[in-house]
């Protein structure tokens, strides 16, 4: 009995580029996807400038001692909390670059807040990014976040490689069309 012919290699992802009408249909919900199911940079040209606000928190996770040496600012690259800081502020101003479909925004302010947690030994950082525009900085918000786990991860991975990065998530936001959103 002959064997049919093997697809070609490149099928699924032909699949995955060209979706059907139910794919289409699901997708057009789906801000960044056109009616064919396109990724594409959404058109906020014709949106009203507001005020846009967004916050959003992430946690990581140490050992005591690690929690210990952040607290003292002993650590061997200097003042972790500090640099995560900066991190994170540069992180929101550049979200665009990192995040393909995001519009790049002049943020009018991005404000960076961690709270050291000993009973959980962990670090909690919130992130409340502004701006005036046409579009949130929820992207912004949570990039800043990340950001600001990842240099403290950097800053103190000689210690402890065992850091856990979690519940990174966008808490509010305010503005624009569909107003407030409380988590």
């Amino acid at each position: 009995m002959p064997s049919a012919a093997p697809e070609p290699e490149n099928a699924n992802l032909r699949a995955l580029a060209m979706p059907g009408p139910q794919e289409r249909e699901a997708m057009s919900t789906l801000t960044h996807f056109d009616a064919q199911g396109q990724a594409h940079m959404v058109d906020v040209g014709a949106k009203p400038a507001t005020h846009r606000v967004a916050v959003a928190e992430g946690r990581i996770s140490m050992k005591p001692e690690t929690l210990a040496i952040v607290q003292s600012g002993t650590a061997k690259k200097g003042d972790v909390l500090g640099v995560a800081r900066i991190a994170a502020i540069m992180a929101a101003k550049k979200t665009s670059d990192l995040i393909p479909l995001c519009h790049p925004l002049a943020l009018t302010r991005v404000a960076v807040e961690f709270e050291l947690q000993p009973e959980s030994s962990s670090i909690l950082c919130t992130a409340t990014v502004e701006t005036m525009g046409q579009t949130g900085v929820e992207m912004e918000a949570l990039t800043a976040v990340q950001v600001s786990l990842l240099t403290i991860y950097d800053m103190c991975k000689a210690v402890d490689k065992g850091m856990v990065m979690e519940g990174v998530r966008v808490l509010e936001k305010h503005g624009g069309k569909s107003g407030d959103w409380v988590a």
